[in-house]
């Protein structure tokens, strides 16, 4: 048994923990982080997470400032455009097709892209190289949380493998079905909407131009997001959701059969688009967590919600939750963890999730409806978002963080 002593304990080793790990290490913080698995970091791997990530500005600013982006630069797609089209029946019919210009959230002459697009099991590989080197993170990757003791300095955690751990805060970066967050006490609140979401990645005869692509029709979204050339060939990660039986039904077709069904949802924007590697399939639910901390324990990122895969909201909504802890801690260091800075965190992000929550859960039950009303509905609100310019960019800003 060995017994760990930091500042900061992270439950939960993806993206978002690995991502938090660094941010406060960065700052000057001693980190242990745990995760019951090792990271996948290759494509072909079962477990291998096929889905891709648009970052955000803020995102960037991030990465930026904690020493990430050099590492995740090489592989980074910039976005310049997002195209918004909108399809009814079956092969879809496009009624309009509107794009949005990086330039309307950004006053910087020089018009930086809206995101930059990365594989996330790319991402999960560079930040696993990445933690290796850094002296104040401790990354026990095959050891799990199983209890904590709250005090009112400190928490102490039980580790699967007989471990224990004394931090002055702990944050809970494990997931939807978080055991820290359960194990201090937040409830969550759920909708489920009897949707999946397939990710993919796909080789195409047409250029993407660095336009991020949603095309609108029955069932969610099919989104384009692209990706650097594979093998001198065109390529874009695909997000496509569906109602559940149709998104299974997809999962075990055939490939040619699979391909000449994408191509016809796709209106053959790129032209035909070739599969490469596996299918995943992932459930679509909105989750909120009923609180962000409990004691000394901060929730983030999918422990503290999980949206519809829309406006790549998701992971950059939990940057957003490391952000503003990152920055109340370094605000006050001595007070790391205690009862204001708790509820300065929750006052921070709480409001944002619960709106961010509620915009998506709307949308994406206006959007995947195949009812004629909601489609016009749909149609109708894409015009006066784009076409009105104060509208467009207070809506293409809103989708960068909290103002």
């Amino acid at each position: 048994m060995t017994r760990h002593q930091a500042d900061i304990f992270i439950s939960g080793g993806g993206i978002a923990g690995q991502v938090t790990a660094c941010a406060f290490a960065a700052a000057g913080f001693s980190v242990v982080m745990v995760d019951p698995f090792v990271p996948v970091t290759t494509a072909g791997e079962e477990k291998s997470d096929l889905r891709s990530t648009a970052f955000l500005q803020p995102a960037r600013g991030l990465f930026d400032r904690i020493g990430l982006w050099d590492v995740l630069a090489p592989h980074a797609k910039p976005l310049d455009k997002l195209a918004v089209i909108d399809t009814t029946g079956w092969p879809p019919e496009v009624r309009d097709r509107r794009v949005f210009q990086s330039a309307d959230m950004s006053s910087d002459v020089n018009h930086e892209p809206f995101g930059w697009n990365l594989m996330n099991w790319v991402v999960r590989r560079e930040l696993w190289g990445y933690l290796q080197e850094q002296p104040r993170i401790t990354a026990l990757y095959g050891s799990g949380f199983k209890s904590i003791v709250s005090r009112s300095e400190e928490i102490i955690v039980g580790l699967d493998n007989g471990d224990t751990v004394r931090a002055r805060m702990g944050i809970a970066a494990d997931g939807k079905f978080s055991p820290l967050r359960e194990a201090v006490g937040i409830d969550v609140s759920t909708t489920r909407y009897g949707q999946k979401s397939l990710a993919f990645t796909v080789t195409h005869d047409a250029p993407h131009d660095n336009i991020s692509t949603e095309i609108y029709n029955e069932g969610g979204p099919f989104t384009i997001v692209p990706l650097p050339d594979m093998d001198g060939k065109h390529a874009s990660a695909i997000v496509w959701m569906n109602k559940g039986p149709r998104a299974v039904e997809l999962m075990a077709m055939p490939v040619p059969e699979f391909e000449e069904v994408m191509f016809q949802r796709s209106t053959g924007l790129l032209g035909r688009m070739h599969l490469e590697g596996n299918r995943s399939v992932w459930p679509i639910i909105t989750q909120t967590a009923n609180e962000l901390s409990a004691g000394r324990v901060a929730v983030v990122a999918e422990a503290a919600h999980a949206l519809p895969p829309i406006g790549a909201q998701g992971l950059n909504t939990s940057l957003n939750d490391v952000i503003a802890l990152l920055e109340l801690a370094e605000r006050s260091p001595a007070t790391l963890g205690n009862p204001a800075m708790m509820a300065a965190y929750e006052k921070k992000r709480g409001p944002d999730i619960a709106r961010r929550a509620r915009v998506i859960d709307l949308f994406n039950r206006v959007t995947r409806s195949g009812d004629g009303a909601l489609q016009a509905v749909r149609l109708l609100g894409l015009k006066a978002v784009h076409d009105v310019a104060p509208v467009r960019k207070s809506v293409m800003r809103a989708g960068l963080g909290p103002s």
